[in-house]
């Protein structure tokens, strides 16, 4: 018994540290407005860096489930159509469980790694590694 714990306080000491750390993420609320017939993310960097993802991947995947064209201006993203806070703050949390939050832990410590043609989904904190589909 005495090896068993010696070997898993060694198993401990080689996780890092944020594997430990209980802070609560939260997915950011879209700060919108539209303008004539366009539809004016204003806090789209942020979202992106607070999840930690490429600004320019968070918004391919929305203008394909949004059946739209936008730019990204600065700090914020152009849509072509108006669209609510809810329905962006919606696709926004379901682009975050599929692409940021990992699926064996459940933390955002994750990263996305291109092998060959495969996308994976990478997580820091416990090892896991899922493939993820591909925005066309």
């Amino acid at each position: 018994m005495e090896n068993y714990e010696r070997l898993l306080d060694r198993a401990r000491q080689q996780l890092p540290p944020e594997v430990f750390e209980r802070k609560r993420f939260e997915i950011p609320k879209s700060v919108i407005f539209v303008e004539g017939n366009r539809t004016i993310v204003r806090n789209f960097r942020d979202i992106a860096s607070a999840l930690n993802r490429d600004p320019q991947h968070l918004m391919k995947y929305l203008m394909r489930e949004l059946a739209t064209a936008g730019i990204i201006e600065g700090q914020r993203a152009i849509f072509q159509g108006k669209f609510t806070n809810k329905a962006l703050d919606e696709l926004i949390s379901r682009y975050t469980h599929t692409y940021v939050l990992c699926s064996e832990c459940g933390k955002p410590d994750t990263h996305i790694e291109k092998q060959d043609r495969f996308h994976f989904l990478v997580c820091e904190a416990c090892g896991a590694r899922a493939s993820i589909k591909t925005i066309q």
